[in-house]
Order: C-alpha cells, then sequence, then structure tokens
C-alpha cells in the first residue's frame, strides 16, 4: 500500500469529520462567501486541532478570492487545499545518514506516546533497506518497556543492548553504540524513558544521553526524533517545544494518526515547532509507519469529499 492510501486510511476519522463538516457549509446551488460562511469554515477546520493561525491563514485566503461571491465546493476546496500544502511545505529529507559509519538515532517522547511501537516499526523499515540495526533499550526504568523492545528484536532480527533496571541510560547508549561501531550496523536506534516535558531532572538526563553520544561519534546523535501521540492534539505542541529545547529534535514520527479526529496537527506542528514530520504511525503492525508526504497527506484529507448534487 503507497503513502497516499495508507494516510488517507490513517486520517479516516479526521477525514470523516472534516468531509462532512465542509459538505454542510455547501447547498447543491453553491453558497455566499460572507462573514457567517467564513466563520463556520474557521470553527470547522480548527475542531481537527490544527490551530488557530493556520486556520485563519486558510480562511483569509477563501475570503480574499471569494469573499461576496456564490462558489461551488470545489472552488474554495481548491483554494483550501492550495493554502494548506503551502502551510506544510517541509524538506523531503526522512533521515540524515551518517557519510560513514553508523547513523544514531535517538528517539524521545512521554510515556504512552507509542515510543517502542514507533521504534520497531523504525527498525522493521531499517531491515528492509538491508540495514543491520542495534537497538539501545534506554528505558532502564520500565521493566516492560525493555521486554517489549526485546521481543520487537527478536521478531526482526535486529541486535539489542540494554542494562540493569534503573542503571543509568547514558551508559546503554553508550555501550548501542560502541555495538553498532564494533559490528559494522549501519543504524543505531537509542530508546530513551518516557518523560513528561515540565520533569526537569529527566529532561536533563536525556541532555546527557545525548552529549554521551556525541562525545563516541562527534556528529551523533544524527537524528533525535521525537515521538508524539496524534490523539493528544495541541498538548503534542508543548512536548514538541520541550523537548527540541532539551535535546534539539529533528523530526516527529506522528503515532497514533489512525486513532484520533485530530490529524490537524500535523499543520500546527509544522507552523508553530519548525520540525518537520517525517513519519506517520497508521496502525499497529511493524510495516504501519508510512514517510510524511505533505501534499499527499493534504489531498488525502480531502479524497471522499463530494459535492452535495453529486451525492
Amino acid at each position: 500500500m503507497g503513502f497516499f492510501n495508507k494516510i488517507k486510511q490513517g486520517l479516516k476519522k479526521t477525514s470523516q469529520l472534516l468531509n462532512t463538516d465542509v459538505r454542510d457549509l455547501f447547498k447543491a446551488e453553491g453558497r455566499l462567501i460572507d462573514e457567517d460562511f467564513l466563520e463556520e469554515l474557521t470553527a470547522i477546520l480548527i475542531k481537527t486541532d490544527m490551530g488557530v493561525a493556520p486556520a485563519k491563514a486558510i480562511v483569509d485566503e477563501v475570503g480574499t478570492k471569494f469573499r461576496a461571491r456564490v462558489m461551488q465546493m470545489e472552488d474554495v476546496l481548491a483554494t483550501i487545499k492550495a493554502k494548506l500544502k503551502e502551510l506544510m511545505a517541509q524538506p523531503e529529507e526522512p533521515i540524515r545518514f551518517a557519510a560513514q559509519g553508523p547513523t544514531v538515532i535517538m528517539v524521545a517522547g512521554v510515556n504512552g506516546a507509542g515510543k517502542t511501537t514507533s521504534i520497531a516499526k523504525l527498525a522493521h523499515l531499517f531491515k528492509s533497506q538491508g540495514k543491520q540495526v542495534v537497538l539501545g533499550a534506554g528505558d532502564t526504568f520500565r521493566a516492560a518497556a525493555v521486554e517489549q523492545l526485546t521481543i520487537w528484536a527478536e521478531r526482526l532480527g535486529a541486535d539489542m543492548v540494554k542494562g540493569d533496571q534503573g542503571s543509568d541510560p547514558a551508559s546503554v547508549a553508550h555501550r548501542a553504540v560502541a555495538r553498532a561501531i564494533e559490528t559494522g550496523a549501519e543504524v543505531c536506534i537509542v530508546d530513551t524513558a518516557g518523560r513528561l516535558q515540565t520533569q526537569q531532572n529527566l529532561m536533563q538526563q536525556l541532555t546527557k544521553i545525548h552529549r554521551v553520544i556525541g562525545k563516541q561519534i562527534p556528529e551523533a546523535p544524527h537524528e533525535v526524533l521525537l515521538v508524539l501521540d496524534a490523539t493528544t492534539g495541541q498538548n503534542g505542541i508543548s512536548q514538541a517545544k520541550h523537548f527540541t529545547d532539551a535535546v534539539n529534535c529533528s523530526g516527529i514520527v506522528l503515532a497514533k494518526l489512525d486513532g484520533t479526529a485530530k490529524g490537524g496537527v500535523v499543520v500546527a506542528i509544522r507552523q508553530q515547532v519548525g520540525l518537520p514530520v517525517k513519519y506517520v504511525g497508521v496502525g499497529e503492525k511493524p510495516e504501519d509507519l508510512t514517510l510524511f508526504v505533505p501534499d499527499e497527506f493534504v489531498d488525502a484529507l480531502f479524497a471522499d469529499l463530494i459535492a452535495p448534487a453529486a451525492a
């Protein structure tokens, strides 16, 4: 299944909500674009959790082009999609691989965001590309997290480095990177314990892990991916800002997109934090992680929208 179909499937809840509301805005013979219409459109867009500023930018564009005219849904929709694509634009750079030696990817996020599953999906992706992968179980606080990652490692055929429960996560990260160097593995993915962005001591621990990895390989970690749970909506913005301050995140993995009607949060993240969304999780299976393509995301969001007259 290609990205468009995967993302369309993953966006089903958001898309259904959005498309029903947009369809209700228009009558078969069209709709006058006046203040009432623009207010209703703003409310619909905000409901997807894209945030006030992006919604206003889209509505302003619609108002500028069509105010005081009776328009069909297709014309307004084309403008909404074009503005959304402009707001979502980001560099096409999934993972920055190291020029030589292992590419080290550090993964962070709050508890329950879907970190361990996302790591397994990333490992599956790299293994499917023929790369040797080492996983570092840096969540030394939760035995269940290490156990879960171990099961995934065995299933995927990835090497695994772990420490005793409660041991220093930075030492586990150090050993994982050392193992990757020693075995000639192309990728080393280091898990970290889930933490709230407000827990200063734990955020400092993340900074330490980052620093330790950098001492082994000067440019590492090459990527610091923040896993965000799409179902948290706007709370993801606060998480992204705090984690980026602590460890200079380079991109986002948006998990559980298939479980929410708040898929518009991708727009808010892109606008307010400036981080690219690199991958999105659209299911439970290892292969249910897909590279994020903004234009196809927007097209998938409105894919099932048909005009009332044609319904």
